[in-house]
């Protein structure tokens, strides 16, 4: 579980989605060219997922002294400039990601709800082709979410992540 800050300055905590079939956590960020290309794939998968059970939560793990324009104010201007559908929540202390073992932005953990304590199904990356979103042979993610609404295992279950790595507090 976690229990970080929106954007909203709301807390978000992971059993907050006790009732969706489960959440597709994405860390991400605001200056990585990685995760800026795939923000309307993430805000897509939302649109597409969210209403079938499936919300995206985004988080940022990246230390702000090293990356600026992560900043939780940055955040903020970020998720309105691109008007994010998704909550968009900063761990602050890195204990988040460093529990879920993430290492870049965007970094997908699909979690499936197994009456009400979450499992990890599927890691690693959104797509096939991070530069080109018309161009995507494999949509790992979608194929895996939609495996799980189907009652399967996602197949495959891990990807490689690509994209920045995260921005360690030192």
């Amino acid at each position: 579980n976690f229990t970080l800050k929106n954007i909203d300055g709301a807390m978000v905590s992971l059993s907050d989605f006790s009732s969706q079939k489960g959440v597709i956590v994405v860390f991400t960020c605001n200056h990585c060219p990685f995760a800026k290309m795939y923000e309307s794939r993430i805000i897509d998968l939302h649109n597409k997922f969210s209403a079938k059970g499936f919300p995206v939560v985004a988080i940022n793990p990246n230390d702000p002294v090293a990356e600026p324009d992560d900043s939780f104010e940055n955040m903020q201007k970020r998720a309105k400039e691109k008007s994010f559908p998704f909550k968009y929540i900063f761990d602050e202390t890195q204990a988040t990601a460093k529990t879920y073992g993430a290492t870049r932005t965007p970094h997908v953990y699909l979690l499936k709800n197994d009456g009400g304590s979450f499992t990890v199904s599927y890691i690693g990356a959104i797509d096939d082709n991070h530069s080109d979103a018309a161009n995507v042979k494999e949509k790992y993610l979608d194929n895996a979410i939609t495996a799980l609404i189907g009652n399967s295992k996602p197949n495959p279950e891990n990807t490689k992540a690509i994209g920045c790595g995260i921005k360690w507090k030192k």
